[in-house]
């Protein structure tokens, strides 16, 4: 049986935070990373509490707007408008969930493409599949990254992902090809699930099902991403995954917390931190960091 190795994503991620934070003194450049939020959903004000404090320990300043949750859709249009054709804002961060008479595909494709950090607009999404994307989206950037740390080749394993969301499961399918896995998309109505699991080499779970990834899912050695984050009816936040029966199974997995969130968060400092660079230049080819 392996001992398996617990891939700290929040230690990994002052790594990146700290070499982040030393680059942004030294350039004399202050970005900018504007941040809207719709409504009062409490996940939503942790998540951008969190954020903010993130930026603010590596040097990029914040720039919050908290709409009223009937704020209409032409508004916060408008304003995205507005922050695209600052030349002081390098980079803008829509917080979702939005609330439901919102839609969040006009409010997205409304950010310039330039600035779209988190690569949700269809311009990132369409330049991702044929890898020319300007930004990679964070939470599959950060699986990424954990899986680079933790394999010495990702050539040729058989990576499946639970999950076909675009915000994770679609961007990352792409961002493995790129890589020369051998990729499966699972989601609901996939047949033979406990079959396809077996086979793979990795595993990143995007369910947001607790308990749905067990032991004998999977096979001895596998590297297992797990993304889910699930509050139980106690306050608990867990994953998808059964984590104490993967340990001595699987080869590695991250925890939850503590695993894929805060490298999250590492990676949207990183894209404000390339777009900053990148209008600066006026260039936009210059590498992800």
């Amino acid at each position: 049986m392996p001992d398996t190795i617990i891939l700290n994503g929040k230690e990994l991620a002052q790594e990146l935070n700290q070499t982040l934070a030393e680059t942004i003194k030294n350039s004399g450049v202050t970005p900018l990373l504007a941040v809207i939020t719709v409504g009062d959903n409490p996940a939503s004000q942790v998540y951008v509490r969190n954020k903010r404090k993130a930026a603010q320990d590596v040097g990029i300043q914040t720039q919050e707007y908290h709409l009223n949750a009937d704020t209409k859709q032409e508004s916060i249009v408008a304003l995205i408008q507005e922050l695209n054709e600052s030349e002081k804002v390098n980079a803008i961060l829509l917080q979702l969930p939005v609330p439901e008479h919102l839609n969040p595909t006009v409010l997205i494709e409304a950010i310039s493409p330039q600035k779209d950090v988190d690569g949700l607009t269809s311009y990132n999404a369409g330049g991702l599949l044929s890898g020319r994307q300007l930004f990679v989206p964070c939470t599959p950037r950060a699986c990424l990254y954990l899986l680079q740390k933790a394999l010495p080749t990702l050539d040729g394993l058989h990576a499946v992902i639970l999950g076909r969301s675009a915000l994770v499961g679609r961007p990352l399918a792409s961002l493995l090809l790129q890589h020369n896995c051998t990729v499966t998309v699972a989601h609901s109505h996939s047949q033979h699930m406990s079959d396809i699991l077996k086979t793979a080499d990795i595993i990143i779970s995007a369910a947001g099902k607790p308990g749905l990834l067990h032991k004998e899912d999977v096979k001895v050695g596998a590297a297992v991403i797990d993304v889910g984050i699930n509050r139980l009816s106690d306050g608990k936040i867990v994953g998808d995954v059964l984590f104490l029966e993967m340990l001595n199974h699987a080869g590695c997995i991250t925890p939850v917390p503590g695993g894929v969130g805060p490298l999250t968060v590492a990676m949207l400092l990183q894209n404000t931190w390339l777009a900053t660079q990148r209008q600066k230049s006026g260039h936009t080819d210059i590498a992800l960091l």
